[in-house]
């Protein structure tokens, strides 16, 4: 066998290697529920409150606080501007944010369920954990 016919099946062997690994993946999504309508942020009907996750510090020797953000803001790029001036307000000289996102539900227990009202006011709610 040649060098490019070689190639050809090692290439055709890889492609279906993917996509038996496709097809392996949608049955395993079958028993999912997934989304009927397209997810469109436009569209959303009540205030995008976000949750941002993440660790503050506020020395170059400190350990970090792990911590939760919670506000309301027209975008995810606006939430996270508006979540670091918050923080830098609060004394974080530094700030990993590890996840954003938005909140579907109202929060039943606390801290995070006056963080969410806080929010719907217009704050900035920074819930801390020691």
């Amino acid at each position: 066998m040649g060098i490019a016919a070689k190639a050809v099946k090692e290439s055709a062997n890889a492609a279906e290697a993917l996509l038996a690994g496709f097809e392996r993946s949608n049955r395993k999504a079958e028993g999912l529920a997934m989304i009927t309508t397209p997810d469109n942020d436009n569209n959303f009907d009540g205030p995008m409150i976000f949750i941002i996750i993440g660790k503050g510090y506020e020395s170059d020797a400190s350990e970090g606080i792990d911590l939760h953000i919670l506000l309301k803001a027209p975008d995810d790029d606006t939430a996270v501007r508006e979540a670091l001036n918050a923080l830098a307000e609060e004394g974080f000289i530094e700030a990993d944010l590890d996840q954003i996102g938005m909140l579907t539900e109202i929060p039943e227990e606390e801290p995070h369920a006056s963080a969410y009202q806080g929010a719907i006011d217009g704050e900035v709610a920074i819930i801390r954990f020691n």
